[in-house]
């Protein structure tokens, strides 16, 4: 790999030990928050990516698509989880799920075609927005007390999976606080997101999959722009940790889990925002 033969092995191994702690907190989060872990996922791989200087040109497109393909096991984890403590609504998963993935499907084939600092942009704009309604909105306060039906709801399933599937990351990052302005209780809505993760994650990673096949500059070991060894490290410690988190989820304060939530977006996009004008 010829990537990687210009680094020692004592760097490899501490480029290794990232990726798994990578996953140790994105499976904590996934559990916790129903955010799929690609909110933490996404910023590190496209930093590591950077760190072995490969392509500006597909860097984001690599961190997206491998976040993506890593949201799915994560999710399925942390979405059993959720459900076994009867904290996810099935019925507005049947009527949400499929505009989600009508969404995700456009959101995944658009993405791949998008410049890479676009990607940044979207990535750490919808981040920030998301962070500022965690953190400001008041306790209690929502747009209306329950989600539109008909074209309403179809069109907030649409904008959750498109965006969702263009920033790498699951259903939680904008399906909690989209579900809480509408006067869902963050635990179930928490629940609720984490299956939306397995719907977003399995079109997206296969539309970012196919879209890099004949990308040049990517490393080795890489389907399209899913790379499979920042996959094989992630995964196995993501799937291990939802289920801690999700128990977490159940034990502390609502209130402090929505700031915590919060906290952790705006840190993440201010990251990416300085990279962007860096």
């Amino acid at each position: 790999m010829e990537v990687l033969s210009q680094y020692d092995s004592l760097w490899l191994i501490g480029l290794a030990a990232a990726l798994m702690l990578t996953g140790v907190v994105a499976g904590l989060l996934a559990g916790l928050l129903g955010v799929g872990g690609g909110i933490v996922i996404v910023p590190v791989l496209y930093h590591l990516f950077s760190l072995l200087e490969i392509d500006p040109a597909v860097r984001m497109h690599l961190a997206v698509g491998t976040s993506l393909a890593t949201i799915i096991p994560t999710a399925i984890i942390s979405a059993r989880s959720h459900y076994a403590k009867n904290s996810m609504d099935l019925d507005l998963l049947r009527s949400l799920g499929p505009f989600v993935l009508l969404g995700a499907v456009a959101g995944g084939f658009a993405g791949s075609l998008f410049k890479g600092a676009i990607l940044s942009a979207i990535f750490a704009t919808v981040a920030l927005i998301v962070a500022a309604n965690m953190a400001f909105r008041s306790e209690g306060s929502s747009l209306r007390n329950e989600l539109p039906t008909g074209p309403g709801r179809g069109l907030i399933g649409l904008c959750i999976g498109s965006l969702s599937a263009v920033m790498g990351i699951g259903g939680g990052t904008l399906g909690v606080p989209v579900l809480s302005a509408f006067n869902f209780p963050i635990r179930r809505a928490v629940g609720t997101a984490s299956a939306l993760g397995i719907i977003i994650g399995i079109p997206g990673a296969i539309g970012f999959a196919f879209a890099g096949l004949d990308a040049t500059g990517r490393p080795p070991a890489s389907i399209g722009y899913v790379n499979l060894v920042g996959f094989a490290l992630i995964v196995p410690l993501t799937m291990r940790m939802a289920p801690v988190g999700a128990n977490i989820a159940h034990r502390i304060n609502p209130g402090r889990l929505r700031l915590a939530f919060a906290i952790f977006l705006a840190l993440t996009a201010t990251r990416m925002f300085f990279d962007l004008l860096s």
